[in-house]
């Protein structure tokens, strides 16, 4: 079996209502989507999805006519491109795909197989306050969500500590409850500084008194030692690192201690191919690996698979705010029984279908077809 070609293609959702996501100053309209299809020879192909392929124009011939198989020669070649121009990993994520699907096997189990399902929590997106969040934490334990997280980015911490608690008072011990600071990065036009440790460490002493299960992101994604020493001060869970890109960053996190709960995307960081090997790194010194999902529906089944296979955490991101942002928004690319949703215990099922266990719907997409220059607007 050999490459014969790799297609990327762009789609903008149009979304009405606006989804405000907490760490975005600015609503989102539209949703976009990069769709990366490798085709073969024998009529498989494998599809990914995760960032714009920005810089991988021109590198087709690096790939074409190669043994789709190869995957850890094509995942030197997409670190190569990642260093000198941005992250292509949807194309590991494709090459992934296909495996699975010339194997007659679903991906997890391709990469070893752990477990086959896993509680999920739903992890909001917006910011919202005291009574309207604990109202749709009760309707998410309705649903059968045994763990949510809230996010935090109003101006002043306290008016975020006042929906933790008022969610804690709606669910008592019934569900978990982890909070994302969102200190780790900014989007490009946004320049507001992040917490400092005396900040995070007084927010985070709150967070324990409140039951929390972890706060995520409390530092800039790049203070490695300011995150291991909040460690050292606070006892709750420390989680992070879902931007950061390098192998180096994670070897140095893990040298130094600073997380609890490592949380790469292996659609933004690596591919599956890496951050299968980083998950094995942290977590042989007893922490965990619990990826971040939130992309899409391809984004959160690359990550389902890949959890389902390595990761000893018991808990899976699952992105889901409605209005919202729903399942028909974040899956939409999808065809409808492909779309994910839990069980009513609280578990997210993996795929038994070959690759990643879902197919395109081509008559959804096609409506909102552009070019990459719209998406970049």
């Amino acid at each position: 079996m050999k490459i014969s070609a790799i297609d990327i293609t762009h789609y903008l959702l149009p979304l009405d209502p606006p989804f405000r996501p907490a760490w975005d100053p600015v609503p989102r309209t539209q949703c976009a989507a990069t769709i990366v299809r490798v085709h073969t020879d024998e009529g498989l192909t494998g599809i990914g999805s995760g960032d714009l392929m920005v810089g991988f124009s021109g590198h087709e011939h690096l790939f074409i006519g190669r043994d789709p198989f190869e995957i850890d020669r094509h995942w030197q070649v997409l670190d190569n491109i990642d260093f000198h121009y941005g992250r292509c990993w949807p194309l590991d994520i494709a090459l992934w795909d296909l495996k699975g699907k010339a194997l007659g096997q679903p991906v997890f189990r391709v990469l070893g197989g752990r477990k086959n399902k896993m509680l999920a929590y739903a992890s909001t997106g917006e910011l919202a306050g005291p009574e309207k969040r604990a109202a749709s934490a009760q309707d998410l334990l309705e649903q059968g969500f045994r763990a949510m997280k809230i996010r935090f980015h109003h101006h002043d911490p306290r008016e975020d500590i006042k929906v933790v608690e008022a969610v804690r008072k709606a669910v008592g011990d019934r569900m978990e409850i982890m909070v994302d600071a969102n200190q780790g990065w900014n989007m490009p036009w946004d320049t507001s500084p992040s917490w400092d440790i005396d900040r995070a460490s007084e927010v985070a002493e709150v967070l324990e008194d409140l039951k929390v299960y972890w706060i995520e992101e409390p530092l800039p994604h790049h203070d490695f030692r300011g995150m291991a020493a909040l460690r050292r001060r606070v006892g709750i869970r420390i989680a992070g690192g879902e931007m950061n890109r390098r192998w180096h960053d994670f070897r140095e996190m893990d040298v130094l201690g600073s997380l609890d709960v490592y949380q790469p995307d292996a659609v933004l960081t690596g591919g599956i191919t890496m951050v299968k090997k980083i998950a094995h790194l942290v977590q042989k010194n007893g922490v965990w690996f619990s990826p971040h999902t939130w992309t899409n529906g391809i984004g959160l089944l690359a990550n389902l698979h890949l959890a389902s296979a390595v990761s000893r955490c018991p808990y899976l991101e699952f992105p889901f705010d409605p209005p919202t942002w729903t399942i028909q928004r974040r899956d939409f690319m999808m065809e409808p029984e492909d779309r994910l949703m839990i069980d009513p215990e609280g578990y997210l099922h993996v795929p038994e279908k070959p690759g990643l266990g879902f197919t395109l719907d081509e008559k959804a997409l096609s409506p909102y077809a552009v070019n990459f220059s719209q998406c970049v607007q």
